[in-house]
């Protein structure tokens, strides 16, 4: 989010992180009488009228009437969020409510479907999950067979009971065949399917020379689709649809989301257009126009959701831009740490 900077400093910032914060609290354009009674510099009203003049002149703040406050603009709430620090903490009560909500979870649809609960309680709005179902299928083992001239037998077997087998054409000796699954078994029994594909690309280039002839027949059975498994399904978990029939007067707009919210490949086309698996952080999209149009006037804050360090899912609030930013970031980043942390301790 790079966003121009306010046309002066200290007092504009002051005033507009007041204008948002009452706004978000209210609903209701923000004044100038309002703000001097607050303002920690004792500013009169005609003072603040001037500043959020410049305000609105630098695109942060617009006047839905020509006798009413101000309110915020997309660019408000962009500038607003890169101010929050991320150190909030949650509510004494809403911690309960969370950790009493994932007491005995022990699989990733189970916490993922409960997430969507919690976040849609705590946030008063539509909580959102996104489970890849099967992505932590471990390698069991594989075996290969020679069936004929240019024709192989590839079994993949997971530790979840998955079996996958697979005729390719290929013009490998049994010897070599048996070479290749004796190393793959050795070395990636028990890593998931997507951690060894990787490290068996990065293998076959730079171990090429110390084992050149047995990584060129890894190289042809990976090519040739060996070592993939089914790709997994994705499960979607949507809930709090009602809080936004409360908060959107709009009914043709409301029917829009509603139905977009029912269309769980939008969910996740949504969430995948928006959370990047490199993340680290909760992040803030205001206005997903972008991906759905009619989420214009609409706000993402997820997280990708990680069990030792591997994407398998993703959460998210999804609201209107009058939304309570750093209660809903601090809900989202905590239940994606309690997510890997559960779940490790589960295994």
């Amino acid at each position: 989010m790079n966003m121009p900077a306010l046309p002066i400093g200290g007092r504009e910032r002051e005033i507009l992180t007041a204008i948002v914060e009452t706004f978000i609290a209210t609903g209701e354009p923000v004044g100038s009488r309002t703000l001097s009674r607050s303002n920690r510099e004792g500013l009169s009203p005609a003072s603040i009228r001037n500043v959020m003049a410049d305000l609105s002149d630098a695109g942060y703040l617009e006047q839905p009437h020509t006798s009413a406050g101000r309110v915020p603009t997309p660019e408000a709430y962009r500038y607003y969020v890169e101010q929050l620090t991320g150190e909030a903490r949650l509510s004494h009560e809403n911690r309960n409510i969370i950790q009493d909500s994932f007491q005995g979870v022990s699989d990733v649809e189970e916490f993922m479907e409960r997430t969507s609960h919690v976040l849609s309680l705590i946030s008063h709005n539509v909580g959102v999950a996104v489970a890849t179902t099967g992505a932590r299928n471990a390698l069991e083992h594989v075996y290969f067979s020679r069936l004929g001239d240019q024709k192989v037998l590839a079994v993949l077997v997971t530790k979840s009971g998955l079996v996958r087998d697979r005729v390719l054409r290929l013009d490998i000796s049994q010897t070599d065949l048996d070479l290749a699954a004796r190393y793959i078994n050795d070395n990636f029994r028990g890593w998931t399917m997507e951690a060894m594909r990787a490290e068996l690309v990065r293998r076959i280039e730079q171990e090429r020379s110390e084992y050149d002839h047995l990584m060129k027949s890894i190289e042809q059975l990976y090519n040739q689709g060996a070592l993939t498994a089914e790709q997994p399904a994705q499960a979607v978990y949507v809930e709090g649809a009602a809080n936004l029939v409360a908060n959107e007067q709009d009914r043709q707009r409301l029917q829009e989301l509603l139905k977009t919210l029912e269309e769980k490949q939008k969910i996740i086309e949504l969430l995948s257009a928006y959370l990047d698996a490199k993340q680290e952080a909760v992040r803030v999209v205001i206005g997903l126009d972008e991906a759905l149009p009619s989420m214009r006037n609409f706000v993402l804050i997820g997280a990708p959701a990680r069990v030792g360090g591997e994407v398998i899912g993703s959460l998210a609030v999804i609201g209107p831009t009058r939304i309570d930013y750093q209660h809903t970031m601090t809900a989202v980043s905590y239940i994606a740490r309690l997510f890997d942390k559960i779940l490790n301790e589960s295994e």
